[in-house]
């Protein structure tokens, strides 16, 4: 990971400390839009057609959808239930093991494909679209058993941004499941992040073609530009994190917040616009009751690398 970014995350998670303990209602916010947000966008970077929207209809009011699959409406509900077991284990000292990855995947794929959930596959694969071949299913076992062997090993020689993504690629690089490699990894890496005190890092849907390039280099051993992008998830999200508790301050200690109403004023995008990049973590911003707010300096600096990409 570059050495510049890691500094940038080593110094956001010391000031993220220094707001300890955090107010109640803030963190019940944050849990829930992290929790929303996690679950739309893992299960969409796996063809899963429930929008944002549709998918906080099922996590949190147990609707369904018309004209949408019951295995899209189980990818919701699962997920949601493997972040609630994984919260559960944060504060335990139980190490990655086999048993806590088979009972994360067992819960991706519940009432999907009984007969795969949680168990190693027993059959050669191929990746669509991807020129790495994931070891024999025979191997499966050994490859883990060596995971898990070097987890423990660099578990406190790395720092916990370079630890999560390798976590991530080293998982992947194995493919042990048939299916719910993806989500069961990014269910990893998140643990990894969490049991350090960072909040989880979400990997956005609309950065998918990029996070599938980085992980193709990666296949080549070229993993910088992997743990690159891991590390701008994590800053993204320590910066939700720490403008969330910012904007909890006294007035006079609020940092310029704005919502995104009063933004329009500064810039030539409408209200929508700049709501959908709030959404997509393209504009710095925190999502505060039902209401996004961002500051001037935030706008600023989006609109400036808008101009250098034209």
């Amino acid at each position: 990971m570059p050495p510049d970014l890691l500094r940038v995350l080593k110094g956001m998670k010391q000031e993220l400390d220094r707001h300890r303990p955090f107010p109640v209602a803030i963190v019940r916010n944050l849990e829930e839009q992290f929790r929303l947000e996690w679950t739309y966008n893992s299960n969409a970077i796996e063809g899963n057609t429930l929008n944002l929207r549709e998918t906080e209809l099922v996590l949190n009011r147990g609707l369904t959808i018309g004209k949408k699959s019951l295995r899209e409406h189980f990818e919701v509900l699962n997920h949601g239930e493997a972040i609630t077991l994984l919260e559960s284990v944060i504060g335990k000292k139980k190490n990655l093991s086999e048993e806590l990855v088979l009972s994360r995947h067992a819960l991706i794929l519940k009432n999907i494909d009984n007969a795969e959930a949680g168990r190693y596959r027993r059959s050669n694969v191929m990746i669509v679209g991807a020129a790495h071949i994931p070891p024999q299913a025979v191997k499966v076992p050994k490859l883990m058993e060596e995971f898990f062997e070097w987890y423990q090993k660099q578990a406190h020689k790395l720092s916990p941004p370079e630890l999560a993504a390798w976590v991530h690629y080293k998982f992947v690089h194995i493919h042990p499941f048939t299916d719910g490699n993806g989500r069961t990894a990014r269910l990893l890496m998140n643990l990894v992040l969490m049991r350090r005190g960072y909040p989880p890092a979400v990997i956005l849907t609309v950065d998918r073609k990029r996070y599938y390039r980085v992980l193709k280099e990666a296949d080549g051993d070229r993993y910088s530009g992997f743990l690159a992008f891991i590390g701008r998830s994590v800053d993204r999200s320590l910066s939700i994190y720490l403008n969330a508790l910012k904007s909890a301050a006294t007035p006079s200690e609020r940092h310029g917040y704005i919502p995104l109403s009063e933004a329009t004023q500064y810039c030539s995008y409408g209200i929508e616009y700049l709501s959908y990049l709030a959404r997509t973590g393209r504009l710095a911003s925190v999502k505060i009751g039902s209401k996004w707010i961002t500051t001037r300096e935030a706008l600023e600096a989006y609109c400036t690398r808008i101009a250098k990409a034209d």
